[in-house]
């Protein structure tokens, strides 16, 4: 029979109700951590996206307006053409959005970064899913926006946005409106706290603001219901981004958005990005404190 455990001496510490802060997975890990992380959660949705074109679509092989099946469509189609560039113009936000959770100072606006880096990498695999679905390259060989040819867009909307990038913008690597150039990306890179926060807002802010439009004509002019909806569905959830991702902007750091640069205008287009006025400028540096 085993002694009975002492009933004296000093009472023991109660182990801990919870354990240390918890900290987000980009700062335990680390960049090279994080990126392998990301790679593999990239190639999973990819196969979730094909898996759910398989099945509201059938095999690859099958033809279009067959019963049961998601039409095909054309590979210079309205509808391949947003999927691989919208593809291209989600990895730089996923990117800016990884930067903010890297460096910020807030963890509201770590929290914007979350939920931005979460959805688009899963509409990246949506989106990847349908191509490789359709037996479509994920890689646009022709001109970024080639797919925007209507000529009844509406000239007061959204949708006014010219779709010509001017070559200078191109060189610097914003091949589609919003889109930063590689100075930008290399600028945040440096920021931390505050100034990373502001910056990175003022980018996505923009960001958001040159593919809604897009997003739109995606929405307007796609045959295919599934890439219709999900185009519409984008353009709501960054329509509602722009408007709270603003007020936090201006609210917690006085700053402004963009002006969304690099678009080539004409006729009455301004050139300016939904939400922006014509005089704005934007901050030059983001805040240091």
């Amino acid at each position: 029979m085993s002694p009975a455990a002492p009933t004296g001496g000093p009472p023991q510490p109660s182990p801990p109700v919870s354990g240390p802060p918890t900290s987000s997975v980009f700062q335990r890990w680390g960049r090279n951590g994080t990126a392998i992380v990301m790679a593999l959660a990239a190639v999973i949705l990819l196969l979730i996206g094909g898996t759910i074109g398989l099945a509201l679509g059938g095999s690859p092989a099958s033809s279009a307006g067959s019963a049961g099946s998601v039409d095909k469509p054309a590979v210079d189609s309205v509808d391949v053409g947003f999927l691989r560039d919208m593809g291209v113009h989600h990895e730089q936000g996923v990117l800016l959005a990884h930067l903010v959770q890297l460096n910020g100072g807030r963890a509201e606006v770590a929290g914007v970064g979350y939920d931005i880096e979460y959805q688009q990498t899963s509409q990246i695999g949506q989106m990847g899913g349908f191509l490789q679905l359709w037996g479509y390259s994920l890689n646009n060989m022709s001109t970024p926006m080639s797919w925007m040819t209507s000529t009844d867009m509406n000239t007061s909307g959204p949708m006014a946005m010219m779709t010509t990038m001017d070559a200078a913008s191109v060189a610097a690597g914003a091949v589609m409106p919003g889109m930063a150039t590689n100075a930008e990306v290399d600028r945040l890179k440096t920021l931390r706290g505050d100034a990373s926060d502001a910056y990175f807002l003022q980018l996505m802010i923009r960001h958001h603001e040159g593919g809604v439009p897009m997003m739109d004509y995606a929405a307007t002019y796609a045959t295919n219901p599934v890439v219709k909806n999900m185009a519409l569905k984008m353009a709501q959830g960054q329509v509602a981004e722009i408007a709270s991702m603003t007020q936090l902007l201006q609210g917690t750091y006085g700053g402004h958005p963009l002006i969304t640069s690099g678009v080539v205008a004409s006729d009455s287009t301004t050139g300016t990005a939904p939400g922006s006025s014509a005089g704005m400028t934007g901050m030059d540096v983001a805040p240091t404190s």
